[in-house]
Parts: structure tokens; C-alpha cells; sequence
């Protein structure tokens, strides 16, 4: 069979999210492309229950709409020819995008989606789930079905770091006390561990 798109439009390009300037994340580009992008728009309107027509139906307000969120679904990343852990190839990439840098207010990347020449707006991802369904005889995952929520974000206006509110600090200052506490107290010895050699990657 003869791949049309391929010898008459040019090599084929992967899609791939691409961090912004200055975020601390990699690149990540898609084995195979999305087969499907679903983008949808949620616009906000308000109802006036004491106002109403001949038809009976509450008088309505607009007020404001909603980011656009992009939606791929079923992305496959493979790995069973090299033997490799798709887990520590692709999906630790992929979890960056919906995790704190720093473990707690510092806010998670942001990206562009790009494909070829074309780019989507600057995005945040939402939403990550992904199915491990191929396995190697030692356990080792090697293919990895995954789904993902991009949401629009403003360029000239990224998204802020969680800003801590007065509760996180009296917790912050009563935890450094018992911390504090803890180090002063005499320390049990530490347990075995196994060689970083016998240990195998996490899903």
C-alpha cells in the first residue's frame, strides 16, 4: 500500500509539546500521531429567574466565556521493539505536565502543542490518564494508551505559582517546630535498602 500523504505532500511530521521559554520540562514527541483532536468552548450564561417572557423561559445574560480545551485521546506510545520501559521513556515526561516542580506551589509547565508547522494556542494540560496494556515476561511495560486535556491560557498572561494562604504557613511554621523537635530526639538506624541494580522502575 502506498502511503499517499507521505510521498505526495512531504515526510511525515510528528506532534510534539514543546515547554514554553524558561519552564522546566522536556519536549515531548508523539511515536505515533492523534488520531482524533477534540477542542471544545464552554460559554457562560446567567439567568434571571424573576425575568421572564410569554414563553416562560428565565431572561439570559451573557457573562463570559470559558478556555478552549483541546482533547487527545488514545495516543499510543510503544516501546516493545527496543524493550524498553515506556513508563520511564514517555509517561515520566508526560507526568511533568501535571505535576509542582518543586512539590508544592510551584506551578506545572506550560506548553505549545505543535504538529508540523502548526502550533495550538499556549496550553496547560488538565487532565492525564494513560493504560498500560503490553508487557514484557519480566513485567517491564511497553505500551502505554494514553489521554490528555489541554486548556488555553493566555500568553501575555501565564498562569501564577499557588500563591500560600495564611493556614499553609501556620502549618509550614508548626511542621519546622516539629521538625526541629524530631532532629533533637536520638535517631533509629536507617533499614536496609536494596542496590539501586535489584530495584525496577515505578508505573
Amino acid at each position: 500500500m502506498v502511503n499517499v500523504a507521505s510521498t505526495t505532500l512531504g515526510p511525515l511530521e510528528k506532534a510534539e509539546l514543546v515547554p514554553l521559554p524558561n519552564e522546566l520540562a522536556e519536549p515531548v514527541e508523539f511515536m505515533f500521531n492523534p488520531m482524533l483532536l477534540t477542542f471544545a468552548r464552554t460559554v457562560k450564561w446567567q439567568s434571571e429567574q424573576g425575568n421572564r417572557g410569554n414563553s416562560a423561559l428565565p431572561k439570559v445574560n451573557f457573562s463570559g466565556v470559558d478556555p478552549f480545551k483541546l482533547t487527545l485521546s488514545q495516543v499510543v506510545f510503544d516501546t516493545y521493539e527496543k524493550r524498553e520501559c515506556v513508563v520511564e521513556q514517555y509517561i515520566k515526561k508526560l507526568k511533568k505536565a501535571v505535576e509542582s516542580p518543586d512539590g508544592q506551589n510551584k506551578r506545572p509547565p506550560v506548553y505549545w502543542l505543535v504538529w508540523g508547522q502548526r502550533k495550538s494556542f499556549p496550553c496547560v494540560m488538565t487532565t492525564l490518564s494513560y493504560k498500560l496494556d503490553m508487557f514484557l515476561p519480566d513485567g517491564t511495560p511497553v505500551r502505554a494508551l494514553v489521554d490528555m486535556t489541554l486548556q488555553e491560557v493566555e500568553k501575555e498572561n501565564l498562569p501564577g505559582d499557588r500563591q500560600p494562604n495564611t493556614g499553609d504557613s501556620a502549618r509550614s511554621g508548626s511542621e519546622s517546630r516539629a521538625a526541629r523537635e524530631q532532629r533533637s530526639q536520638p535517631q533509629p538506624s536507617a533499614p536496609q535498602t536494596l542496590p539501586p541494580s535489584s530495584l525496577q522502575p515505578s508505573y
